[in-house]
């Protein structure tokens, strides 16, 4: 860490330490929080084809054969399952020899998860039952690990640790960057040994320029899934016009507004319905029929998923979840009374920002290209990992001794030019309220500065007070 330095000293002198101060405390304080989110995630990407084992005997259909009526499916695993659990949606088999899913919900059930019964399509055969959670489908294999990535397994209060992580990533590489960048251009003697220190530095320092692009990419596209940040992006993305083209399901266009795109497809909640309950065994026996209008309509994926209608003068969603590169996420509605097309929104049409997000992320989760994506994934977590180790052993063989007057950030705030205080504050706040466990953390960072420093002057009255001969 670079000396401190007196106020009379270059105004950029006073910047830079600034930067290296904050470079530090993020490592210190949230280094503990990114390296939780970097092992975790690197283990969700690198276990699709695990999970495909553990699961197979849900997965692999165990007969061969042409596949039955959708109806009858559905009719077996309602016959499993028993009569409490509502019907949710059916992902008919994507191939031969793979299994229908047929999906249920209850009350006790976490967002987005749902009961999924695992139908053979030619025997009818239910070969077991699981949790499984959102778009992705994943079994609890992977919920598990994706819980723990997204909450630590706490909930919803769990997810301020994730926020806070992807809250400070960019600032920490940015902060990283401008610090290569000034220290390249100085002129340093040749050491006659090169020490741990040196050594833990330049290859921290290495690995964050190699993968700099990558951590950013991480860091922006796991804010919008945040609570907090992800919320104020929302908001953003409405009033700019950035929005995901969504299908209405109301028969009647004016009785329901269109749900945004991608954070639709999470939740399983939404509006209270007034209208009188659809009976399931009514619109059972039009599955096979909305297939086929959504064949003809151009719904050409393997990969669909078709959502019965919840009431009266409601339409059938059905919508492609094949994420994978080329993107196949078309959604139309289908009228259950004449199987005729009612609302639809084809990925083609989508705004280029509505693309990119969905192709960013899709490329977070490792399916955009498939198993390539899943290595450049895993390969961005492990050396974000190292990254963080290196800097945590540099900062304990440099750590200073005990005593003396401590370096803070406030200390370092304290040498800027009054221009330079101003413009400091002020982005201080405009990311703070944008990104607000940014904002919170940063008071917190504040209030350890002050504690710190406060300390440090009461151990040095005491010395004061003390007769020379026992300081």
């Amino acid at each position: 860490m670079s000396a401190e330095i007196a106020p009379s000293q270059p105004a950029f002198a006073a910047i830079r330490q600034l930067v290296t101060r904050l470079h530090f405390y993020v490592g210190l304080f949230v280094g503990p929080f990114l390296l939780v989110a970097a092992i975790t995630g690197t283990l969700y990407v690198l276990t699709p084809q695990i999970e495909n084992l553990l699961y197979r005997d849900q997965l692999v259909a165990r007969t061969d054969g042409p596949a039955r009526a959708l109806s009858e499916q559905i009719e077996a695993a309602r016959a499993s399952i028993g009569e409490g659990p509502r019907l949710f949606a059916v992902r008919p088999a994507v191939a031969s020899g793979l299994t229908t899913r047929v999906m249920f919900t209850q009350p006790d059930l976490g967002e987005s998860e749902t009961r999924t019964v695992f139908v053979d399509p030619a025997s009818l055969a239910v070969q077991g039952e699981f949790i499984t959670y959102g778009t992705s489908g994943i079994l609890p294999f992977r919920i598990t690990l994706d819980y723990l990535h997204r909450n630590l397994l706490l909930g919803d209060i769990g997810r301020h640790y994730s926020e806070l992580a992807a809250s400070w990533l960019w600032i920490s590489v940015l902060g990283g960057l401008l610090l290569w960048y000034w220290q390249r251009s100085t002129k340093r003697p040749k050491a006659a040994k090169v020490t741990a220190s040196a050594r833990a530095r330049r290859l921290h320092m290495l690995i964050g320029l190699w993968t700099a692009l990558g951590l950013l990419f991480l860091s922006a596209t796991g804010l919008t899934w945040s609570r907090w940040a992800g919320g104020n992006i929302d908001v953003f993305r409405t009033e700019v016009g950035w929005v995901t083209p969504a299908i209405t399901t109301a028969l009647n266009p004016e009785a329901e507004a269109p749900v945004l795109g991608e954070h639709a497809a999470h939740g399983m909640g939404g509006s209270v319905d007034t209208a009188p309950p659809v009976a399931e065994r009514d619109m059972v026996a039009r599955f096979d029929g909305v297939v086929a209008s959504a064949r003809a309509a151009g719904i050409d994926s393997p990969m669909i998923e078709i959502r019965p209608p919840r009431t009266v003068g409601q339409a059938f969603r059905v919508s492609e979840y094949d994420r994978s590169w080329p993107t196949q996420v078309d959604t139309i509605a289908v009228d259950p009374t004449d199987f005729k097309v009612t609302s639809r929104a084809d990925f083609e049409t989508f705004p280029i920002v509505a693309k990119l997000i969905r192709w960013g992320i899709d490329a977070h989760m490792g399916v955009l290209f498939g198993v390539a994506n899943q290595v450049l994934m895993a390969a961005l977590g492990i050396a974000l990992t190292a990254m963080i180790v290196y800097g945590y052993r540099m900062w304990w063989l440099r750590r200073p001794a005990p005593g003396g007057s401590p370096r803070t950030l406030i200390r370092s705030f304290s040498y800027l030019s009054p221009v330079a205080k101003v413009s400091a504050l002020c982005v201080a706040v405009v990311f703070g309220v944008a990104l607000p466990v940014m904002g919170v953390s940063l008071l917190v960072f504040m209030l350890v500065d002050f504690f710190r420093a406060a300390l440090a002057e009461m151990m040095a009255a005491d010395q004061r007070k003390m007769p020379p001969g026992m300081r």
